[in-house]
C-alpha cells in the first residue's frame, strides 16, 4: 500500500484542567491500492471527521493512536529527506483557493519555486515550461495567468491554479478536500475531469473528500462514508450508492435532489 491509515484515533481537548476530550476520529482505516491508480471518495456531512482525516493523510496531524504509513513506513519515523519526498509525492488541493495563497506573491512564484526546489527543472526556462503545461492541463491560459496576483484571478481560476500546482509535481497521490465546493457547476466539471483524467494519464491516485454524493459517484472507484468520526460504510461506489446498507448512507442517497423531479438522478446511465 502506498498510503494507508491504520486504526487512527484522533482526540482533541483535555487541556491543563483535564476537561473532556473529544474524539474526532474513531478507529479509521484507509488503504489505497499499490498496484494501480485509484480514486477514493470520502463522504460525510460537516463534523463527520473528513477534514481531520485529510490532515492525517497530509502529515499535518499525528494520530492519538494508530498509524499513518507511506510505502510501509510510519510518517512519524520519517527522516528529513523521506519527509521531503513525501511532501512531493502526496499533494493537497484545498477547499479555499484564496486562503491557500500568499497574496504578496505572483502566480509565477507559486508555480516556479516548487519545480526548482523539488528538482523537476534545471533552469528557469524548464520550470516555466512545466508550469505552462500544468496550467494548460486544467484549462488555464498561461499568458493570462502567470504574472498576476491571486486577487486578480477569479475563484474558479484560483482553484484550477491550485490543481495545476499539485499536478505539476507529478505526485503519486492527491488529497483533495472539497476541491469544487466554491465554484459553479461548469468549473466543477472541468476541475473534476482534470483530476480524474490524471488517474489514467499519470497513474495518480486521488482521495476526494466531499459532502457531495453525486460528484463522488461520478469520479470514484470506491467510497467511504463517515459519520461522527467513524466509517459507517465502505465499498465499491456502485454497490454503496445502488444498495446502501447503513441507514445514514441510505439517507444521503435519498437526499440527493434530481435535476428534474420526474427523472431519476442517473444511476442507470453511469458509464464505468
Amino acid at each position: 500500500m502506498p498510503l494507508e491509515v491504520e486504526g487512527a484515533v484522533v482526540e482533541f481537548g483535555g487541556g491543563l484542567f483535564g476537561g473532556r476530550r473529544k474524539q474526532a476520529l474513531r478507529g479509521v482505516t484507509v488503504r489505497l491500492p499499490a498496484d494501480r491508480p485509484h480514486v477514493l471518495a470520502v463522504v460525510g456531512e460537516s463534523g463527520s471527521g473528513k477534514t481531520t482525516l485529510t490532515r492525517l493523510l497530509l502529515g499535518f496531524l499525528r494520530p492519538t493512536r494508530g498509524r499513518v504509513l507511506w510505502r510501509g513506513r510510519d510518517l512519524a519515523s520519517l527522516d528529513a529527506q523521506a519527509r521531503r519526498d513525501y511532501r512531493r509525492d502526496v499533494q493537497a488541493v484545498f477547499q479555499d483557493p484564496f486562503g491557500a495563497y500568499n497574496p504578496a506573491y505572483r502566480v509565477d512564484r507559486m508555480m516556479l519555486l516548487p519545480a526548482r526546489r523539488f528538482g523537476l527543472a534545471a533552469s528557469g526556462e524548464e520550470a516555466r515550461a512545466l508550469a505552462e503545461a500544468a496550467l494548460s492541463a486544467v484549462g488555464l491560459r498561461p499568458a493570462e495567468t502567470l504574472g498576476r496576483y491571486p486577487h486578480q484571478l477569479s475563484g474558479g481560476q484560483r482553484q484550477r491554479l491550485m490543481v495545476a500546482r499539485a499536478i505539476m509535481l507529478r505526485p503519486k497521490v492527491i488529497v483533495a478536500d472539497e476541491p469544487v465546493s466554491m465554484v459553479d457547476a461548469s468549473l466543477r466539471a472541468t476541475i473534476l475531469e482534470s483530476l480524474w483524467r490524471l488517474r489514467h494519464e499519470a497513474g495518480m491516485s486521488l482521495v476526494y473528500v466531499t459532502h457531495d454524493l453525486t460528484t463522488a459517484y461520478q469520479v470514484a472507484d470506491t467510497v467511504m462514508v463517515m459519520r461522527n468520526g467513524e466509517v459507517v460504510e465502505e465499498g465499491d461506489v456502485e454497490q454503496v450508492i445502488r444498495a446502501p446498507r447503513h441507514p445514514y448512507t441510505q439517507e444521503l442517497v435519498a437526499a440527493v435532489p434530481p435535476p428534474d423531479p420526474t427523472i431519476d438522478w442517473g444511476l442507470e446511465d453511469r458509464v464505468a
